[in-house]
């Protein structure tokens, strides 16, 4: 177990959903954090809680500048690289040129913090690295593994491209250079702080909304296992005490839900009687995508502490309590493809 409170630590994209709870773990086991975001798409008031501590320091920076990710490593003994241009399946199925810059920033931050000596440095991967074809049919009971991921490599578009190229960057500069690396791959993480543009906050959005009819994107049949930001972080963090070699863990519960599950779900929760219509022009990713947690249990001691029904509970309650109609309504069908739209769809009197 890594002693964190000797720790001083940094956590690129330090403002974004998963980054800003990411941030809160570390401090709640007594480690010095810096937050790195350039705010395109992260909300500075994510933090605004935990910089009360005294144990954060928050960084305006792009770190895309070489200069300025050398500056951001300077002094960290652990390095978490959460910062990325992403977003959900309407997003990165729809700004490929923007999401191909993080094959840029990650070399850049891989490099500086080789460069400055950090001790452990642990990458935000993703289940998009995983062959596209072995997630066609939402009927097979397929299990993702680590393993899968191997020659011919066939990621899921730029964004998975990138995480993959990363992955093996890492893997290169440890075998090559020594340097203690893991890396973590999401599966469809959730949870409050979450943005529009992710599925299950898109639907519950949309229920918010009260619309009638209720869009699914696709035929509903794609299947996920939605990961709660709690599990998320428990596990990123068991991963830079446990793994140096560069190996890559899935973090993701083995629950299988359908997008029309989901749906469904939300719809009688929110008390909503509205009629599921599908739309199959919306880009839905693939069709199968559930990840085998195998190999976290083994190497982390990790296993997911939250259900989805229970998460997802949690996450209607957050967003109800927190978003404004007026506000969301706004720019609702936007959001669901861009960034940085979140700040306008909170209650002006609280920030999550």
């Amino acid at each position: 177990m890594m002693d964190w409170s000797s720790k001083n630590v940094l956590v690129t994209g330090g403002c974004s959903f998963i980054g800003s709870h990411l941030v809160e773990g570390l401090v709640k086991r007594g480690a010095r954090v810096r937050a790195a975001d350039d705010l395109s798409s992260g909300i500075r008031e994510n933090l605004d809680d935990v910089m009360k501590t005294g144990k954060v320091e928050f960084e305006e920076v792009d770190l895309l500048d070489p200069h300025a990710a050398a500056k951001a490593v300077e002094g960290m003994d652990v390095v978490f690289h959460l910062a990325a241009t992403h977003g959900g399946r309407g997003y990165i199925s729809t700004h490929q040129a923007a999401c191909s810059t993080n094959l840029a920033l990650d070399s850049i931050m891989i490099r500086e913090a080789h460069r400055a000596g950090v001790e452990q440095f642990t990458f935000a991967s993703s289940g998009c690295v995983y062959p596209t074809s072995m997630q066609a049919d939402p009927s097979e009971m397929i299990y993702l593994t680590e393993d899968l991921v191997k020659p011919p490599y066939e990621a899921d578009d730029l964004y998975g491209w990138a995480k993959l190229m990363a992955e093996l960057s890492l893997r290169a500069y440890h075998e090559e250079h020594g340097m203690k690396c893991a890396s973590v791959r999401y599966f469809t993480a959730y949870g409050e702080r979450c943005p529009t543009n992710h599925a299950v906050v898109a639907m519950i959005g949309r229920a918010f909304l009260k619309q009638d009819p209720y869009i699914v994107w696709g035929t509903g049949e794609q299947i996920r296992n939605w990961t709660y930001v709690s599990d998320i972080v428990e596990g990123t963090i068991r991963a830079a005490e446990n793994i140096d070699d560069g190996t890559a863990v899935n973090l993701g519960t083995m629950e299988r839900t359908s997008v029309l599950q989901c749906a469904q779900m939300i719809l009688e929760r929110t008390g909503l009687n509205a009629t599921i219509q599908r739309d199959t022009s919306k880009p839905t990713g693939p069709y199968n995508r559930v990840a085998d947690n195998a190999l976290a249990k083994e190497l982390l001691g990790w296993e997911p502490k939250v259900s989805f029904s229970d998460g997802l509970d949690k996450t209607i309650r957050w967003y109800f309590d927190t978003h404004d109609r007026d506000e969301v309504s706004t720019d609702f069908e936007a959001s669901l493809t861009g960034r940085g739209f979140e700040k306008a769809g909170k209650k002006r009197a609280s920030a999550a």
